[in-house]
């Protein structure tokens, strides 16, 4: 039995020299690297500030149905927000249809989303959350359109959307 075990471990070792390369990579990317001052607040106290199921999503890391945003289709200019803190995450821009059933995007606001590696589905995945709350918001993926080919995959429920010539609401604290 344990030299099953000593094979395995070995089979996996070029697919963990990989997984420190993308790790790496995600590192130095500037948009995934925080620039803004995280909140000294306990997730606790936003049960108070957020509905249920968005506190749920955001600090409970859990993911809403596909296709039960109403984000998603959402097209008008503006900026997507962290239903949190109000910290802009993503610009309209940015947007696009992923056919996934959850608001996607090319690229985050450059410094204002932080990642984590997450095994909670077996296979590795990139998570990301506001970097000023650590609102859990989604996940990121390579398989999006160029020129960065990254699909950040939101859940609705983790952002507002803010009409182009309105005022941002002030960040909350």
């Amino acid at each position: 039995m344990k030299r099953r075990a000593l094979i395995q471990s070995i089979a996996l070792l070029p697919a963990v020299s990989l997984l420190g390369n993308f790790a790496q990579a995600a590192e130095t990317d500037p948009a995934r690297t925080p620039t803004v001052k995280m909140l000294d607040k306990d997730h606790e106290q936003w049960r108070e500030q957020v509905s249920a199921e968005a506190y749920d999503v955001l600090f409970e890391e859990n993911t809403e149905r596909p296709g039960s945003s109403p984000l998603n289709h959402e097209e008008r200019e503006g900026t997507y927000i962290c239903a949190a803190c109000y910290l802009p995450l993503f610009e309209s821009s940015n947007k696009f249809d992923s056919g996934t059933g959850w608001p996607s995007f090319t690229q985050p606001i450059a410094g204002h989303m932080a990642t984590k590696r997450d095994f909670k589905l077996i296979l590795p995945r990139t998570e990301y959350h506001c970097a000023r709350c650590e609102g859990h918001q989604g996940h990121v993926f390579d398989d999006g359109p160029p020129p960065r080919g990254e699909r950040w995959c939101n859940n609705g429920l983790a952002l507002k959307f803010i009409v182009a010539g309105e005022t941002l609401p002030p960040l909350r604290s």
